[in-house]
């Protein structure tokens, strides 16, 4: 089964969450751990992952805690899910990359479609998005 780990899909998550409350100021890791359901020892190494990207700034002192590092609006799932997972494709062949049946593979321009499909969807979803639709409890749309 394809799919990503949880490291990428809790990421996600836990970028919503500090987007969606970005007005309320830095989040704790207990907190985040406890809204998203993740083991706080979990979302403390997402989050020092996100923070060496860039995506997350943290701060120290009582009213501290982690925030997004930027406009949720133009941080988008593929860029969360590339710092999480690494590169993001179907098959090896999808992204360029020859194998010894690339000449005559009869499904490479199935996974090339199927690669460009799913990365039009993870680059044309923000995590500001996705916080939008959290806040007013309205469902995801693609």
């Amino acid at each position: 089964m394809m799919g990503f780990t949880t490291k990428g899909r809790y990421a996600t998550r836990v970028l919503v969450y500090l987007a969606a409350r970005r007005e309320e100021g830095p989040a704790k890791k207990q907190a985040i751990a406890e809204a998203e359901g993740i083991s706080p020892d979990y979302v403390e190494q997402i989050l020092i992952r996100l923070k060496a990207a860039g995506i997350v700034n943290s701060h120290r002192g009582k009213a501290g805690g982690f925030s997004l590092a930027g406009d949720p609006h133009q941080l988008t799932v593929a860029r969360v899910l590339e710092v999480m997972e690494g590169r993001l494709t179907v098959a090896p062949c999808a992204s360029g990359q020859a194998c010894s049946r690339s000449d005559s593979c009869s499904t490479r321009a199935l996974w090339s479609r199927a690669d460009k499909a799913l990365k039009q969807v993870l680059t044309g979803t923000s995590i500001g998005e996705l916080a939008d639709k959290a806040r007013t409890g309205s469902d995801f749309n693609i």
